[in-house]
């Protein structure tokens, strides 16, 4: 995959986001860390089938992200083997990344839908995306307008082309684009 100067923006931004603690590397702790600020956000016990869920979804993802980042094996990834990762193929195709990228995704919504209704309210977006990524609150409602249909709700499927989109797209203007906020 080309790194675009594009897609490594949005590749930094996305780094950024994962990196909890701000020490300039992505680690377990960091998953841990954001996986239990969101369940707590939404008033989760930590034996909740649900929290276990999301839990071994964000293990999952961590082990997968881990495997295909850490080339010098030193427990943590920098941004620079981060980025090196997806010029390597870490997502080859929309198809694949849905694929690997739909159960955590589905994980999440367990939590964050709380009526059940494969729909996200602006509360609830704002709610996981501020405990998963420390997203401002008024990006995260910027995104969710662009994003909610004409009831103002974000279903799973416009939320998972929106992510597709973040990291396929090379349209600045597309609303997936714009799903972490600014990428300056």
């Amino acid at each position: 995959m080309e790194i675009t100067a594009f897609l490594d923006r949005k590749l930094a931004r996305r780094f950024r986001t994962y990196d909890a603690d701000g020490d300039g590397y992505i680690g377990r702790d960091d998953f841990t860390s954001a996986g239990l600020r969101t369940t707590r956000a939404f008033g989760l016990a930590d034996d909740d089938a649900k929290a276990v869920r999301f839990h071994a979804a964000l293990t999952g993802l961590w082990r997968q992200l881990s495997s295909a980042t850490d080339t010098d094996h030193d427990g943590r990834i920098s941004v620079e083997e981060y980025k090196q990762a997806f010029a390597n193929g870490l997502l080859e195709t929309p198809e694949s990344f849905d694929e690997g990228y739909r159960p955590f995704l589905d994980a999440v919504m367990a939590i964050a839908d709380e009526d059940g209704d494969g729909k996200l309210s602006v509360e609830e977006h704002v709610r996981w995306t501020g405990a998963l990524m420390n997203l401002p609150e008024a990006d995260a409602r910027m995104i969710h307008d662009m994003l909610s249909d004409e009831d103002g709700l974000l279903s799973t499927k416009a939320l998972l082309e929106a992510i597709r989109e973040f990291y396929f797209s090379e349209d600045p203007a597309a609303a997936g684009n714009w799903l972490l906020g600014s990428l300056d």
